[in-house]
């Protein structure tokens, strides 16, 4: 049955001042009536202006804020708009000024239901931006997120998944938040959103199966980071900048079966940051195809550890290529086919692999490494001047970093996109607006890198 569309007269609203052009004294209160009054599948659309908030939304029906023409302001004071209900639109509103208690979750909208779709919304001077809490299968799109102007550590989080499964994050715009968070959740996607200006880009807690995808991640501490969490795809994301003393563009602590691929990684402390991962036994952790440029390590072990597969990606113009903490190695993963700026072999037969192999051996600069107050005196003359002599004639024989028996000449190759191994992870689910919210859950499960062999 088509949706009947609610209109309430300005004068009922008091809205009189408006109408002839004179400022608001405050923000009109009404709204919750027009959407109590309203009934199942009507599309409630008020007439511009600002209205007091909260607003709870406890049935399926469209709020339509008519392309931000609507602000709903919650005064200081708890979320600004509640969604207990399943198969709601919310699309078009500003939403502002939620209260600032963490215990409560104050956000921009708060949403304990399934199958909603929350799109072009203007989200301001918010804790949280849009929080999920056990719900499934919902739709959050194109929405601008904007947090309150505090220092970092005690902002909110921009969008907040709690124990939530099959939801789809699409093409969002956030920034001067403090992280998004995806905790104890599944089959997530994360899909063409900007993440800037924030503590961590997006940070996963024992979640399983959720496929990050086609981000732009800028100035943030940490681009991703994943704890405790499995079978993640990380594909074709733009990760920068991640600066600081701990700054990263993707981290992994105890995280198996995890695919890292297509990335472009550049500007960052550390490139990729691994930690006992993979932890579960038998499984690969996959990197293939990304482009690590430019950051101070590129990859960093925290450990020896082994069931990395590290395959054509590009090394360039990192100062230090490879990392190993704790005065060990990384030859015991997997490393063929990728691309090293610095390897000094030849290629004499022009089928595009080095001749010989390409081996990181460390030598006096492993000082820094493992002393990491000496990491102030890394490009220093003295500690240069000691490594150029320990290559020449070494006293001790040098620990073999890596091996890397087919290493590429040129920086190209394969893209995600072209790769014949890879699955499309993800496709499959509905895009379009009508029905957004009213989707078939996707499986992500098994949707993972094959192995190349």
């Amino acid at each position: 049955m088509a949706a009947r569309v609610l209109l309430v007269v300005g004068l009922v609203l008091g809205l009189v001042p408006a109408a002839f052009g004179l400022p608001a004294a405050k923000p009109q209160p009404g709204l919750q009536d027009m959407v109590d009054a309203a009934a199942k599948g009507d599309v409630v659309a008020p007439p511009p202006g600002t209205y007091a908030g909260p607003v709870v939304i406890d049935k399926p029906l469209t709020l339509d804020g008519q392309d931000g023409a609507v602000t709903i302001d919650a005064g200081g004071k708890g979320s600004v708009l509640i969604l207990d209900t399943d198969g709601a639109t919310v699309r078009g509103l500003h939403l502002v000024n939620s209260g600032d208690s963490h215990n409560d979750i104050d956000a921009g909208i708060q949403v304990r239901g399934n199958y909603n779709v929350i799109k072009d919304n203007r989200i301001e001077n918010t804790l949280f931006g849009v929080d999920l809490s056990k719900s499934h299968n919902n739709v959050v799109r194109r929405n601008v997120i904007r947090g309150k102007d505090f220092h970092l550590g005690v902002r909110g989080d921009a969008i907040r998944l709690w124990y939530s499964r099959n939801n789809k994050i699409e093409q969002n715009d956030i920034a001067l938040t403090r992280d998004s968070v995806i905790w104890y959740s599944v089959d997530n996607v994360l899909s063409g959103n900007t993440f800037r200006g924030g503590r961590y880009g997006t940070h996963f807690m024992y979640s399983q199966y959720n496929l990050v995808k086609d981000n732009t991640y800028e100035g943030n501490s940490v681009g991703i980071f994943l704890m405790y969490s499995d079978g993640v795809v990380v594909r074709d994301n733009h990760i920068s900048h991640g600066q600081g003393a701990t700054g990263m563009g993707v981290g992994l602590k105890e995280s198996s079966d995890v695919t890292i691929a297509g990335n472009d990684i550049v500007y960052c402390a550390t490139g990729i940051y691994t930690d006992v991962s993979p932890f579960q036994p038998d499984t690969l952790n996959r990197m293939y195809d990304n482009r690590i440029a430019f950051n101070s390590i590129g990859i960093l072990f925290h450990n020896d550890w082994t069931g990395n597969v590290l395959r054509d990606n590009i090394f360039e113009s990192n100062y230090v290529q490879v990392s190993v903490n704790a005065k060990a190695s990384a030859a015991r993963n997997d490393w063929a086919g990728n691309h090293w700026d610095d390897y000094r072999g030849f290629d004499r037969d022009g089928d595009g692999v080095g001749d010989t192999p390409h081996e990181m051996r460390v030598y006096a600069d492993r000082i820094w490494m493992d002393v990491p107050h000496a990491s102030f005196f890394r490009a220093a003359p003295s500690l240069t001047l000691i490594d150029f002599l320990e290559r020449l004639a070494p006293f001790s024989e040098p620990i073999l970093l890596l091996r890397d028996d087919k290493p590429k000449m040129r920086a190209d190759g394969p893209r995600v996109a072209e790769r014949p191994d890879v699955d499309a992870a993800g496709a499959g689910r509905a895009d379009d607006d009508e029905g957004e919210g009213r989707i078939d859950p996707f499986n992500l499960k098994g949707r993972v890198y094959k192995d190349k062999e």
